[in-house]
């Protein structure tokens, strides 16, 4: 046992609340010194290491300190925690969730003294300028090994160099990254320059930690399970045949890997950019493929039972409108059918449900342990596992918080409270998904049992670590004999033990890591302090971006507001940014808070003040756009949700955005059409502004590119609509730019929120209500309602006088009787 020690005594500090660890104190004075990556084995005091930094910032630089973790739990959980040790008033220390509206956000924030938050809802309230970063003097990335790629930590972090007076960033994990490289780069998007590590062989750390005894359990699966496999894998076999005629493989072997797959779609790809008509087929076949190894991945890993829900979703998906043909051939295919057939009439219970009751019955009954984990990969599973072993334990559940596909998530209440419950030994079970892997303080458990094998160095870490903290412990992992199971379980060993390596080759190598990323890094500072505004080379330089938007004026304005040429216009790319002034923008979640569901529309006014304002609708949050805005010298981002359009540039200029296949998607959408849309704009806006962004527009889902040509021609003549194409979000970007700052700037006009949606006339309503029946789209619905006069007469009329119709086949007609006739389930 470790042994006891003094506590803590340091201002801010609750008396003698915190046990005294040299090691965590060590590692708190090197955090507090420099922007430090902190890497300590799961269980071992993280969050006391960034508290330790936080209240020595608090007391010698005052400001607030920003805390951020990736979900919900965790959140609150911290929140919990530092409110317990620190001597700062509760009211001071503020979460901030989705759960919180955007208003009420703004208003904590200038109150609070620390903020506790998941990254999207930081991420959502700087780009709407709510709070401003300019007086948080230490930031906490908790679970720091999720900055990569677009996750929100990057942006945050990108700002939080660029707009905070006095910086400090630490970045905590148990396990930053698979190899010396993933490492670098989370460091390199985190502004990180010092890397300290301890692991279990430090002498400090040793004392508190206990062995954990790993094994593994092999299943064989049952003939009868095996039969639903083998079946679905003929299907792939045909399909990879298919795709190995397109010369984009040579292997029909049903259990190719996924390094394969990807290399498939990746030339089907240059072929669908080459505009071959194969590559398109050929992604539809892949999309195929890849619906059917979720299958025997399900039936092989998991269970029957998660498999038949599986194929249930798929057939309501094939049934939907919109339907992709993958999903559509899937479904039809003889050989799923009967896949599908023997998966129902499948009585008998996977091994793994077998093996798991076993292994429980040994460790809480014969050991007389008093608590266990089972971790599984699908939601589906582990419901069925609740229920199966509730028969022979106390059993919950701990899932996310997103509804799927016919199964609940869990609030944050719900979470909590069951995580209050487990610790409190009301109940011995717990079975979770991923969403409890990370950083969660779970306590300390008996038996941790993997459902499955983590195919993922940082996984299999995260839920290794809820093991072994306190008393010896066992983790087991079950893998099905000859399946995926056995791979994945494998490449997990390797994954591990080189992760395990590079954490102690990484403790020896640091000074050489640090001088990459402090060089990399400190580069990378000075672009975040330096801004990136656009040079001559990023302004658009075509007389038709200028003539879409500036129109020929008419009733809008007087003559002495007429057309810019296309010097003045290339002038005011270019003089827009020098100009525009120098950005204040130093003054402005799943898993879950990938959105502000509550954002009222109010515009925030916390930060930036004056430049160039563009007003994005906060469903725009999912591109890189709004970010991307956001960052740039001279303008100023709000965000709102917009009745209509996706952008407000000025008083009379709104964007409404679509990809090319959003674009061809609404052309199909008997829902909210885009010309229902567009209507609404141009009734708002007297400059209204289609952008379709991306290429290949007339190679998506099969269209007649004429069909394509005619809604462009429709927009431009009928709406009055300037349709401006753009290649990317970042061509998209400057457009935006561009626009903004010449309306603004240089026609000196002002932003103005206007616009509303349209109600539907009742012949609308009626058209959406019969086009809404097995999917029969409005052409359909049209003629049936002329054809019989009202919605309840189609309703009720029978098959022979439905086919009477002019376009409605035997297929269509028995659908609409299908739907309307059969018994709601």
């Amino acid at each position: 046992m470790a042994t006891e020690a003094a506590g803590i005594d340091r201002p801010l500090l609750v008396d003698d609340f915190l046990q005294r660890r040299r090691y965590q104190l060590q590692l708190a004075d090197a955090a507090a010194d420099e922007h430090t990556l902190v890497c300590l084995p799961t269980g071992l005091g993280k969050t006391t290491v960034s508290l330790l930094v936080t209240a020595e910032r608090l007391h010698e630089a005052g400001g607030k300190a920003l805390f951020l973790a990736p979900t919900k739990p965790l959140v609150q959980q911290h929140a919990d925690f530092y409110r317990e040790a620190l001597s700062i008033p509760d009211d001071e220390i503020v979460v901030f969730t989705g759960d919180v509206k955007p208003d009420d956000r703004a208003a904590l924030w200038d109150d609070a003294r620390i903020v506790i938050a998941t990254p999207q809802v930081v991420e959502n309230d700087l780009v709407g300028n709510r709070i401003s970063l300019r007086d948080v003097t230490h930031l906490t990335f908790d679970e720091c090994h999720r900055a990569t790629g677009d996750y929100a930590y990057v942006y945050i972090a990108e700002r939080y160099h660029a707009d905070a007076a006095d910086p400090l960033v630490t970045g905590m994990s148990a396990s930053p990254g698979g190899d010396t490289e993933e490492i670098e780069t989370v460091c390199e998007n985190l502004g990180l320059v010092n890397v300290e590590v301890m692991t279990e062989d430090d002498a400090d750390v040793d004392e508190y930690t206990h062995d954990t005894d790993v094994q593994w359990e092999q299943v064989t699966l049952p003939d009868e399970v095996l039969a639903i496999r083998d079946a679905l894998n003929e299907v792939i076999t045909d399909r990879l045949e298919k795709l190995k005629q397109l010369g984009v493989t040579n292997t029909t072997n049903p259990d190719l890997s996924q390094k394969d797959l990807n290399k498939m779609r990746g030339q089907l790809k240059q072929m669908m950019d080459n505009d071959q008509s194969e590559g398109y087929k050929g992604m539809s076949t892949h999309a195929e493929v890849m619906k059917l190894r979720r299958a025997t991945e399900l039936v092989e890993t998991q269970s029957v039972e998660s498999v038949r829900r599986y194929f249930e979703r798929q057939r309501e998906a094939a049934r939907s409108s919109g339907a992709s043909k993958a999903s559509q051939r899937m479904v039809a295919d003889p050989k799923v059918r009967e896949a599908m057939r023997k998966a129902e009439s499948f009585d008998g219970l996977h091994p793994k449900f077998s093996k798991a009751r076993i292994l429980l019955a040994e460790t809480l009954g014969i050991n007389e342990g008093e608590r266990a984990i089972l971790f599984t990969e699908s939601r589906d599973t582990a419901e069925a596992l609740v229920e199966f072993l509730s028969a022979s334990f106390d059993v919950r559940k701990f899932v996310g918080q997103g509804d799927k596909d016919g199964s609940d998530g869990m609030s944050q209440k719900q979470q909590q409270e069951t995580l209050d419950e487990f610790k409190a030994g009301e109940f011995e079970v717990l079975v979770s998904t991923s969403v409890a892997e990370e950083g969660l303080d779970v306590p300390e458990v008996d038996l941790v049992c993997f459902y499955e094998p983590v195919p993922t160095a940082i996984r299999s870490i995260q839920r290794k670590g809820r093991t072994g903290r306190q008393a010896e412990g066992k983790v087991v992992v079950l893998m099905a004999e000859d399946t995926r199971d056995e791979a994945f379980f494998w490449i997990s060993r390797r994954r591990e033990k080189k992760m395990a390596s590079q954490l102690t080759e990484l403790k020896q190598a640091t000074d050489d890591i640090e001088d990459t990323v402090g060089d990399d890094g400190q580069a990378g500072l000075d672009a975040f302090s330096g801004g990136d505004a656009a040079t001559d080379d990023d302004a658009p330089d075509d007389d038709a971006t200028a003539d879409a938007v500036e129109a020929e004026e008419g009733d809008e304005g007087s003559k002495g507001d007429a057309d810019a040429g296309l010097t003045d216009f290339a002038a005011e790319a270019r003089g827009g940014d020098e100009a525009g002034g120098e950005d204040d923008a130093g003054d402005t979640e799943v898993g879950d808070d990938t959105a502000d569901a509550d954002d009222d529309g109010v515009v925030a006014t916390a930060g930036v003040d004056e430049g160039v304002e563009i007003v994005v609708d906060q469903r725009e949050l999912d591109s890189s756009i709004a970010k991307d805005l956001s960052t740039r010298d001279g303008l100023v981002t709000r965000l709102e949700t917009l009745a209509v359009g996706d952008y407000v540039l000025s008083d009379r200029v709104a964007v409404e955005r679509k990809s090319a296949a959003d674009f061809v998607d609404s052309m199909l959408d008997s829902d909210r059409s885009m010309f229902e849309q567009v209507g609404e704009l141009s009734r708002a806006y007297a400059r209204p502004v289609m952008i379709v962004e991306g290429t290949n527009l007339y190679g998506q889902r099969d269209i007649d590119p004429n069909a394509i040509r005619g809604a462009l021609a429709s927009l431009a003549v009928d709406f009055d609509v300037s349709v401006l194409r753009t290649e990317s979000e970042e061509d998209t970007t400057e457009l935006l730019a561009t626009i903004a700052k010449r309306e603004q700037e240089t026609r000196d006009r002002e932003v103005s929120v206007h616009g509303e949606k349209t109600t539907k006339t009742r012949a609308e309503q009626q058209e959406y209500v019969v086009s809404s029946i097995a999917d029969i789209g409005p052409v359909t619905a049209r003629t049936l309602l002329e054809h019989f006069g009202t919605v309840e007469a189609v309703m009720t009329a029978p098959e022979d006088d439905l086919l009477e119709v002019e376009g409605v086949g035997p297929v269509t007609a028995e659908r609409i009787r299908e739907v309307v006739g059969s018994e709601y389930e």
